[in-house]
């Protein structure tokens, strides 16, 4: 396995019908690299003509760099990372892409995970996105070929999520995301265009709130721009290999993640960034640091099944 943690140099677009690794593996480093990103949402129908529509949410989210920290020809991670200015880097979310992955955790709400084993048919020539939350605890996955469509390459997929920080920041209303997530790569970046369904789910019957459209654009930028990203990443990286092994850990002797969401008013990730300041700064001894994370994870797991951080 190959770690990289250079700037990426843009490739050129493969001209395809429908991708196959390791072909289209070259396909996925046009979501690598520094981007200039903008978020835009907006509610578009509710069956409830009493329901009060939220307002536009269009964000600037500024500087991103996509940094791609393992490759293989079947599987590549890549950690994005937001840069607010050249001395505030935020370790964003991570997106994970594999190749015929017969594995997929599907979210049932009330932020509970449930592992799925597809057949071979089921994934044949598809890739499956991981999208896992800042703290690298799971948040939702699709998979889906690469497909050539009037010259766009596009790849699709619907699953449930969990409410995205955007939402679960401001408001309780909802609890499952349904998100149908569309790559289409460009020839100045990628567009992650969005259909979703807000979904009230109790006692497992399901009421659609409202509709949503997203378009998140990337717009590749001078990688020189992401330079401070990468030093915070090179800082920084072998303390959240390590929280991303933990999970990994975790994860594989699992059936069944449920996790809480706050925990003394605080989120995981609160709880994670507070433990990397203190390995930066020698407080937290080498051989006690695989420890703490376990045991910052710990206060977040809930159930019987393997709750604990192994």
């Amino acid at each position: 396995m190959k770690k990289i943690f250079v700037p990426i140099i843009a490739l050129a677009i493969p001209n395809l019908l429908i991708a196959q690794a390791p072909v289209d593996r070259k396909v996925i480093d046009n979501f690598c690299g520094c981007f200039d990103v903008d978020f835009k949402y907006a509610e578009t129908f509710a069956p409830s003509g009493e329901y009060k529509y939220h307002e536009r949410d269009e964000t600037p989210a500024g500087t991103e760099l996509s940094l791609p920290i393992e490759q293989t020809d079947k599987r590549v991670v890549i950690q994005h990372l937001l840069v607010i200015n050249d001395s505030v880097i935020v370790k964003h979310w991570r997106e994970e892409w594999s190749y015929e992955n017969p594995v997929i955790w599907k979210y049932t709400g009330d932020r509970t995970w449930v592992k799925q084993l597809l057949k071979a048919e089921q994934v044949k020539g598809k890739w499956t996105q991981s999208i896992w939350e800042v703290s690298d605890e799971p948040r939702y996955q699709g998979f889906s070929q690469f497909v050539n469509m009037d010259n766009k390459l596009i790849w699709q997929s619907t699953a449930d999520a969990p409410l995205p920080r955007r939402e679960y920041a401001v408001r309780n209303d909802y609890n499952v995301l349904k998100r149908t997530n569309r790559m289409n790569i460009t020839d100045s970046g990628y567009v992650h265009e969005q259909d979703n369904v807000k979904i009230l789910r109790s006692n497992g019957k399901d009421e659609v709130l409202v509709e949503e459209k997203g378009l998140n654009t990337y717009k590749r930028i001078d990688n020189r721009l992401c330079s401070p990203a990468l030093k915070f990443w090179e800082k920084n990286h072998v303390y959240w290999d390590k929280v991303r092994q933990a999970w990994e850990n975790y994860i594989a002797s699992s059936n069944v993640i449920k996790l809480k969401f706050k925990v003394e008013g605080k989120l995981l990730h609160d709880y994670l960034y507070a433990l990397n300041k203190e390995y930066n700064s020698k407080k937290v001894a080498e051989a006690d640091i695989d420890k703490r994370i376990k045991a910052e994870m710990e206060k977040f797991v809930i159930g019987d099944d393997h709750a604990a951080v192994k």
